[in-house]
């Protein structure tokens, strides 16, 4: 990532290509296998971006991620001219500079040449498939993180693309995930070690994918995605809106299914933040640091809110906090309060799942954050549920795997591929109950210091 600006976040789509020339090398070497033998490709990518496409498939401009801040006042017309209220009652989604809508807007406003020149304004997952197959398209759970989608009637809503006067044409046509959107190019083909035989699948966004490597592809199961930032999803048959706007719903990548979720506070970012830029050692340094604390850090409390908040409030202005440092604390205490604050922000979602009625069963948990037993026994005495680690190293590529190997008729059904492909570990951590009181305790601490600090910055 690059920051060229505070609170902006871009990448250069190139290196997406050369990221994905360099890992399929890397998996034809380990699997032994002539590329001729790949017959199916599905890719799951980063939700909310923006690449300024041209008609040759070139970037005319940085990828603008998921991460970026920068549309803030984009998004604050969307919702002035449409309404809040009717904005989500179309998409489902809060109106925050995150999603794709406000960042296109923005490029009209501020960089005008490169919006009139742009052919197409797809996420990496749009992006990524016209240079590969040559037709400019995005599954449904993409489309509905753009606020520009009707998430009940399943399509670009005419409402808002009238409103904003944006044409579907630069959108790109949606299609269901698991559906061949066409083969390979011969230059793509020739680029990746494929054959132009091989088939590519229109794809999905990585939390919908690691939903799905998660095992969580029917109604009540929580996934739980700790890497820089912590998407936690639950899946739902039918729309389900929350009143309070603090989780959204998206599309799933399974067919007519809904992903309810909050799109992600920074946890493992702030994990790397604490490790490099304050203790200045690694992130596996902060977690043995962690571990010598005891429940509570001793009254410390962190709001992992370094890049604006997701919850419990939705407030770009909103930054991260320290709170009750007193003399005898140490760097380990802080690093301990990092992982309890980020525990802490976990509950708020789950907590209002169990409101809405959803994610009654384990939250299982993958991404980088999964491999401290530590962190994962604080999110069990923090929700109060049994939390599961998910025991692949990738969840979000396996579940694009999934996707593809249901196509490829590997599996009769995703069913059958949460049957034959999805490992768990057999022991769940338990709420412990005597900590699991402590941390109620701090919990409604993490909350009364979240409105102060809310009310003095914002």
């Amino acid at each position: 990532m690059s920051h060229p600006h505070g609170g902006w976040a871009e990448q250069d789509p190139r290196d997406w290509d050369e990221g994905l020339r360099v890992v399929i090398a890397q998996c034809l070497q380990s699997a032994a296998i002539p590329g001729t033998e790949v017959a199916v490709l599905c890719l799951a990518c980063q939700v909310d971006g923006v690449v300024p496409l041209a008609l040759n498939g070139e970037p005319l401009g940085p990828g603008i991620i998921w991460l970026d801040r920068r549309a803030h006042d984009q998004a604050n017309t969307m919702a002035q001219r449409v309404g809040v209220q009717r904005l989500f009652d179309i998409t489902g989604l809060v109106p925050d500079a995150s999603h794709a809508g406000p960042k296109i807007l923005w490029l009209r406003d501020h960089e005008a040449a490169t919006f009139e020149h742009a052919a197409a304004f797809p996420p990496a997952a749009g992006y990524l498939l016209y240079n590969l197959t040559g037709r400019l398209a995005l599954d449904h759970a993409n489309a509905s993180s753009s606020l520009l989608y009707d998430v009940r009637a399943r399509q670009w809503s005419e409402e808002l693309l009238e409103a904003f006067d944006l044409g579907v044409h630069r959108l790109g046509e949606i299609l269901r995930a698991s559906e061949i959107a066409g083969n390979l190019t011969p230059a793509a083909a020739q680029r990746l070690g494929l054959s132009s035989a091989c088939a590519v699948l229109v794809g999905t966004g990585d939390e919908h994918a690691a939903s799905i490597g998660a095992g969580a592809v029917t109604t009540g199961m929580i996934t739980d995605v700790t890497g820089t930032a912590e998407p936690v999803t639950v899946a739902s048959s039918s729309v389900v809106f929350d009143p309070e706007r603090l989780v959204e719903t998206h599309a799933h990548a399974i067919d007519d299914a809904y992903l309810v979720e909050n799109p992600g506070f920074v946890s493992g970012g702030s994990t790397l933040w604490f490790a490099r830029n304050v203790l200045k050692v690694s992130q596996s340094a902060f977690f043995e640091l962690a571990d010598e604390v005891p429940a509570g850090a001793d009254g410390v409390l962190f709001l992992p809110a370094l890049s604006g908040a997701m919850t419990p409030t939705w407030n770009g202005g909103m930054r991260g906090v320290f709170a009750g440092l007193a003399m005898p604390h140490t760097s380990s205490t802080m690093a301990r309060a990092v992982l309890e604050g980020c525990a802490y922000a976990l509950r708020d979602v789950t907590d209002r799942f169990e409101l809405l009625g959803l994610g009654h069963d384990e939250i299982r948990v993958v991404g980088g954050g999964s491999a401290s037993s530590t962190w994962m026994q604080i999110k069990a005495d923090v929700t109060g549920r049994p939390v599961r680690r998910v025991l692949a190293p990738e969840a979000t590529a396996l579940g694009a795997a999934m996707l593809a190997g249901v196509a490829a008729g590997i599996f009769r059904d995703l069913d059958d591929a949460v049957g034959r492909a999805v490992e768990l570990e057999p022991e769940a951590f338990v709420p412990d109950k005597q900590r699991q009181s402590l941390y109620a305790e701090s919990y409604a601490r993490y909350q009364s210091l979240y409105r102060g600090v809310e009310g003095a910055l914002t």
